[in-house]
């Protein structure tokens, strides 16, 4: 009922009020946990990866522009990205596919944020823990790096330079 495709529509643009109902609809018997789904959501998403608050500071004082693109919901973005703070102060500018109803992998998202951003496609490193967006990003022209944790992020970004 609550699958990943149903809540991958979130990602790509659609409102949960549309959603949930078109869900209810179909389950009316599950209409209090869809309706707390959308409710409670921030609850499922766990803090930051170990290391990875100290990693965003470290690059961002070393002066490495910083810039996201993530796969989330318009309208559960601003306050992950509000909860989160500390962290996601440190970017220049995070391209939210839910507001631009383009998701990652299409090769679409990837463009609009080396637009966006003013960035070249070749000097651009990309971060993801999904092989899908590393490939994607790296059929864009990106330096994809599939994130397995943050002691090897580390190393393949001292690797490229941009950290000591």
């Amino acid at each position: 009922m609550l699958t990943t495709e149903w809540h991958f529509q979130h990602d790509a643009g659609r409102d949960f009020a549309d959603t949930s109902a078109e869900l209810i609809a179909a389950h009316p018997h599950h209409a209090e946990h869809i309706r707390a789904w959308g409710a409670d959501f921030l609850d499922t998403i766990p803090g930051p990866i170990e290391g990875m608050p100290a990693l965003v500071d470290e690059l961002h004082a070393r002066g490495v522009p910083l810039y996201a693109i993530t796969n989330f919901s318009h309208e559960f973005w601003p306050p992950f990205r509000a909860r989160e703070a500390a962290m996601f102060d440190r970017f220049g500018g995070v391209v939210v596919s839910g507001d631009e109803k383009l998701v990652k992998p299409d090769p679409a998202i990837y463009a609009l944020a080396l637009e966006r951003f003013r960035l070249e496609a070749a000097r651009t490193v990309f971060v993801d823990d999904n092989l899908a967006n590393v490939a994607g990003a790296r059929e864009a022209g990106l330096i994809g790096l599939h994130f397995i944790d943050e002691p090897t992020l580390r190393r393949e970004l001292i690797g490229l330079g941009l950290l000591a």
